[in-house]
């Protein structure tokens, strides 16, 4: 009888080591030599999973609730339980409440916020969380360049100041992500004011093939001049269906439309997955 057990047992063992290595398999042939750069479908808020060729993951945002750990769990090996950074780009709650969740479910290296103050249960449920996770914590400031391997990097492009008194949204991390001939913008919820800073101080420089629409689509950010600089192929609007603020806002997809940016909204589309091999940029 213990002979069959262990025998029994060894298979399990055999079909679950055989089960990873399909998996890894599976993994690098989906992600090796590209980037990946998906927003999770989330509800209203938002949550950017960033694959890079190295392997190097990144989490911008987690969203409003656990919904972000049913998405990871689509996007990311059941055996993978590590994350090396993850970004809040401010701390209001339909961006950093599902942190909580996925800061107690994954190991994370690398922890960046702006560092604006919000004294509200789910900013500091997050702090809370974040205090305990044996994890590099720094705040993020104009001029950091993560390096994502193998050519693919995060440069921040804002905050350029302590920005503790701010208001969270005006205080949202901006990055520019970059790997070949493609990139990204990623704005969180910076208003049109912020939008305007970055122009000045990056001017042509902002152009990228995606843009990730400010707050949502709200009529506060992804002002004309700012989209002008950006120049996008596809604008992203992560936001529930069911959201009470109107987003998108009519007056923001007038202006995509007027530079023929392609709409691409995870209420209507779900999931939204970008591939890119550094020269061609893949919707899938």
């Amino acid at each position: 009888m213990e002979r069959g057990t262990n025998i029994l047992l060894s298979a399990i063992l055999a079909l679950v080591v055989l089960n990873g290595v399909v998996w890894q398999i599976l993994f690098a042939a989906t992600y090796g030599s590209t980037l990946s750069v998906i927003f999770l479908n989330v509800g209203q808020g938002d949550a950017i999973f960033i694959q890079a060729p190295s392997g190097v993951q990144v989490l911008i945002d987690g969203g409003p609730d656990r919904s972000v750990l049913r998405e990871l769990g689509s996007v990311m090996p059941w055996w993978d339980r590590t994350i090396d950074v993850v970004i809040a780009t401010h701390p209001d709650a339909d961006h950093v409440s599902g942190l909580v969740d996925v800061l107690e479910r994954y190991r994370v290296s690398y922890i960046l916020e702006p560092g604006v103050q919000a004294d509200t249960p789910q900013a500091q449920s997050f702090l809370k969380t974040v205090a305990n996770e044996d994890a590099v914590y720094m705040h993020a400031r104009r001029g950091q360049e993560i390096n994502l391997g193998d050519g693919a990097t995060l440069k921040i492009l804002f905050p350029d100041r302590d920005v503790s008194n701010l208001e969270t949204n005006t205080a949202s991390i901006v990055a520019r992500l970059v790997y070949g001939e493609t990139s990204f913008l990623l704005t969180g919820d910076s208003p049109d004011s912020i939008e305007k800073y970055i122009v000045q101080l990056d001017g042509r420089e902002l152009a990228s093939n995606v843009l990730k629409a400010g707050h949502h689509g709200s009529k506060t950010s992804s002002s004309l001049l700012f989209v002008g600089f950006v120049n996008p192929e596809y604008a992203v609007f992560s936001r529930g269906c069911d959201n009470t603020y109107g987003h998108p806002h009519e007056d923001v997809v007038a202006v995509f439309n007027r530079f023929e940016t392609k709409i691409l909204d995870t209420c209507i589309d779900g999931r939204v997955t970008f591939v890119s091999d550094g020269q061609n940029l893949t919707l899938e």
